[in-house]
């Protein structure tokens, strides 16, 4: 099993999600500079936090154009799952994989803490081993977190399933004060209607090990490597199915 970490001019988290896949998870894991035309056989594709081009246009608005992005939007359509963190998020959003922009945060002040996030999907590649209604403790650090969509957006994303993760309180319910850069709906993390483009504002990376105060992250990657290796998600009900090594497309179950 092979992950692709996307490296482009500025990124400072890259080496984070890594570090986590290569020596706390244990698997295979490539540094793809932004220029590659080519996945190198990765199974998974991880786009890092960080501040591609400095952010110095609009977070992730460059980092698009980048030459391996088309690999990666390729890579989506074809069903290979890719996670987006923080200003990887940022990047899938004006790409056109996901929905949406981050807005400053509401405080207009960068935001660097533990939060509390709820599982609302549990039949993504990347929350497979979660249930749908956990909570989970992970890092923030952004000053553009702030999702926003218009409403005819955001009641398709709500109707669709494809909030992935939410702010919330300690009770685990989502009000104002658990959500910390005033995101509608307290939305942390959504997926496209394929379900295989997952993106999210906090860090899992940085919460795959005890001594960081937290491995909740480790869900989220283990899930996709529980994906890959026995084929079973969701992707299936949309006419792919994963495999290790590479993918299989299937007739859509009707």
């Amino acid at each position: 099993m092979k992950f692709a970490v996307v490296v482009f001019p500025g990124s400072n988290c890259d080496h984070d999600a890594y570090h986590a896949v290569k020596h706390v998870l244990g698997h295979d894991t490539d540094f793809l500079w932004h220029k590659e035309t080519s996945l190198k056989g990765a199974d998974a594709v991880i786009l890092p936090g960080g501040f591609s081009y400095g952010d110095y246009l609009r977070t992730g608005a460059v980092a698009r154009f980048s030459p391996i992005m088309q690999v990666v939007a390729r890579f989506a359509a074809e069903g290979g799952p890719v996670l987006g963190i923080c200003n990887g998020f940022q990047i899938l959003q004006e790409a056109g994989l996901l929905d949406g922009a981050m807005l400053r945060n509401r405080s207009l002040k960068f935001r660097c803490e533990a939060v509390r996030v709820r599982v609302e999907r549990a039949d993504t590649p990347f929350t497979n081993l979660c249930q749908a209604g956990q909570l989970l403790t992970l890092p923030i650090a952004h000053g553009d977190g702030n999702f926003y969509a218009p409403t005819d957006v955001l009641e398709r994303l709500e109707r669709n399933g494809q909030v992935v993760f939410r702010y919330v309180n300690a009770e685990g319910e989502p009000t104002p004060d658990g959500n910390p850069n005033g995101s509608l709906d307290n939305i942390a993390g959504i997926c496209n209607e394929a379900r295989n483009v997952v993106a999210l504002m906090p860090h899992p990376e940085r919460a795959c090990e005890s001594l960081l105060g937290s491995v909740d992250g480790r869900l989220i990657l283990d899930s996709v490597v529980a994906t890959i290796r026995t084929g079973a998600n969701t992707a299936e009900t949309v006419g792919w199915a994963f495999r290790a090594g590479g993918l299989e497309q299937r007739p859509r179950p009707t």
